[in-house]
């Protein structure tokens, strides 16, 4: 090896050696409920985002970036953890499970120990407990930089609450944006409110670029940008209705731009800046990207893919995203993406898809919506907001951005539809999906065993995900050949295929006289979401008094899952007026769920006329309550 060879192999010996020791600034922009529709970078012309869409052309916009889970606190514990909140028991929103704390630590824990100076401004909102959100920050100063040691490179985080849905509630007259310019997504009719409340939020969102403007003026004063990465997103879609909270493109499909400096264009995901890159990426790869770009540790137990920076993982072919209990209504909903298409398994297919959710019933733009439908201004694809769903759906994002054709029954994607159905197994198999059991029994088990409910279901003896599947799928299947099989469920041990057993049952429709006799003794079952469903069954073959009578028990005895029960009064369309006494005399406070299950008194007052609750206690808040 001559001199000249030598010379050059020492030359990126050093060049390599001074790209592994890098530790550039980082400085995560983040808003709220936004879908990449809102932004003219993504080719709403209606849009004003300059900043933002100057970003973009400064940096890389990614094309296919979804969020876990369409609300903010289970995707900000996805966000914090590098785990799926499927996976570590945290997706019901506003739940505050526990975590084993010693075993899965946050991604800033990992940053701090790289020798990062870590801030974050200001929400957190992490759906955990057990831990303070706050302790795994230095500060939660706008500049924090400002505060690091002499050369300490520093991890930033800006949150932008302008864009946040309590921004499209409220009037809305007066707008800087034009109603009539307004694009509206096909799902929704054209109706003077729904076009008010577009035009509002689009406000909104031009505020909140206004402050992105703010914050990268900030940097540049600083005279740190050209050592500072810079990354933009929303933490979900939204925000109008059918968006926020719901697993299609407009709650998931967000915008993601990063702009690296010059002196890391090692890192650069593309030729030169401005252009757009078409990676899939998901919001569970992000934590593990950010530790690789800071040269730290990346702890095991994350999941996800590195997509950024010079050693990149494998692109995925599928994403995946989830959704629970929102507030104080139950869903439980599971999706798996590719650039094409969208597949959907609605586990609670006999639930509306728009159920009635006080906070997001608060917009302009819903209460429109509603009117429109009860008044038959709707037409079959713009109410289909407000009724029952179907077990799968099967979306062309390309040829239907919009979600709004189902090609779940079409037997040319028949093999589509296979095999996007298998690779959902096979992912809730692998990160071990907590939400085959229903929210408040699986609480119950967990604390029964001491244990986390992460913990629970990574013990197969604990938590039986493959019988939970197998279960759940002959439920789903609405098949009465399945019926005897279904039957024998309702005798296992196991909780929670007794709770598949009885969720088949009650899809089979009106139940005969074997079935009956079988599921009587269920509505004194120790797991409430089992009575609840029995119940229920009993209540659409005609047992009225039986099944009305089990769950007025499970709300007199202020059982854990009471608030489960107040929703099966609701979607069954029990005759409550009975029991109006009661309703109204109700008091849950001091309890995780009091908040919601005031929420849902109120409602089945209001929409069963029996006026709300007079002498109901204000429920005790958790502290540091966010917004929704």
């Amino acid at each position: 090896m001559n001199w000249i060879k030598l010379l050059l192999l020492s030359c990126f010996l050093v060049s390599g050696t001074a790209h592994a020791a890098e530790q550039p600034n980082i400085l995560w922009l983040v808003c709220e409920d936004s879908s990449i529709d809102w932004f003219g970078c993504y080719g709403n012309k209606h849009a004003k985002t300059p900043n933002v869409d100057a970003l973009a052309r400064q940096g890389f916009r990614y094309k296919n970036a979804y969020a876990c889970v369409p609300v903010c606190a289970p995707s900000r514990s996805t966000w914090i953890t590098g785990m799926y909140s499927a996976s570590t028991g945290t997706l019901p929103m506003r739940s505050r499970y526990a975590l084993p704390h010693d075993v899965i630590k946050y991604y800033p824990d990992y940053l701090r120990n790289a020798g990062y100076f870590c801030a974050n401004h200001t929400k957190t909102d992490y759906n955990i407990g057990g831990r303070p959100d706050a302790a795994c920050w230095d500060t939660n100063k706008p500049n924090g930089w400002e505060l690091r040691k002499p050369g300490q490179p520093f991890f930033q985080i800006i949150n932008f609450t302008e864009s946040h849905e309590s921004k499209a509630h409220g009037a809305v007259t007066n707008t800087r944006h034009s109603p009539d310019q307004i694009i509206l997504r096909k799902y929704h009719p054209d109706e003077k409110g729904i076009r008010m409340t577009y035009a509002k939020y689009h406000d909104s969102v031009e505020t909140m670029d206004t402050e992105v403007g703010k914050a990268l003026a900030a940097l540049d004063k600083s005279g740190l940008a050209n050592d500072t990465i810079v990354i933009f997103n929303s933490d979900h879609g939204g925000v109008m209705p059918r968006s926020k909270r719901f697993l299609y493109n407009s709650g998931l499909h967000c915008p993601l731009i990063v702009r690296i400096p010059e002196k890391f264009k090692h890192l650069w995901p593309g030729k030169s800046p401005g252009e757009s890159v078409e990676r899939l990426v998901s919001f569970v790869d992000m934590p593990k990207t950010w530790l690789r770009l800071a040269n730290a540790e990346i702890p095991a137990a994350m999941q996800g893919r590195i997509f950024l920076g010079a050693e990149t993982d494998e692109e995925p072919e599928y994403v995946f995203s989830f959704r629970e209990r929102m507030d104080e209504r139950f869903d439980n909903q599971r999706a798996v993406r590719n650039k094409q298409f969208l597949y959907i398994k609605n586990f609670m297919p006999y639930v509306p898809l728009g159920q009635h959710v006080d906070y997001l019933w608060k917009m302009e733009g819903t209460k429109a919506w509603e009117d429109a439908y009860k008044n038959k201004r709707t037409n079959e694809i713009t109410g289909r907001f407000f009724e029952t769903k179907p077990v799968e759906e099967l979306y062309d994002m390309k040829a239907d951005p919009d979600n709004v054709i189902n090609l779940a029954e079409k037997p040319e994607y028949r093999e589509t539809l296979l095999t996007m159905r298998k690779k959902l197994r096979e992912w809730q198999l692998s990160i071990r999906d907590t939400g085959l059991l229903p929210e408040f029994e699986r609480n119950e088990r967990a604390t029964q065993n001491k244990t986390t409910i992460y913990q629970l279901a990574q013990d197969q003896k604990l938590y039986n995900l493959p019988a939970y599947l197998d279960a759940a799928d002959m439920a789903l299947e609405k098949n009465i050949a399945n019926k005897q099989k279904l039957l024998a469920l309702l005798a296992s041990t196991d909780s929670g295929l007794r709770y598949w057993g009885t969720v088949g049952l009650f899809m089979l429709g009106k139940a005969d006289d074997e079935t009956l006799r079988t599921l009587e003794p269920l509505l004194k079952d120790g797991c409430g979401e089992v009575v609840g469903m029995a119940a229920w069954t009993m209540l659409q073959s005609g047992q009225v008094e039986k099944g009305t009578k089990a769950l007025f028990d499970q709300i007199k005895n202020r059982a854990p899952s009471a608030l489960f029960t107040l929703n099966v009064l609701d979607w069954s369309h029990a005759d409550i007026k009975p029991f109006a006494p009661m309703i109204n005399s109700m008091v849950f406070s001091g309890r995780p769920m009091a908040e919601y299950e005031q929420r849902m008194i109120d409602h089945l007052g209001v929409s069963n006329n029996i006026g709300s609750p007079k002498n109901f206690e204000k429920p005790t808040k958790n502290k540091g309550k966010k917004k929704e």
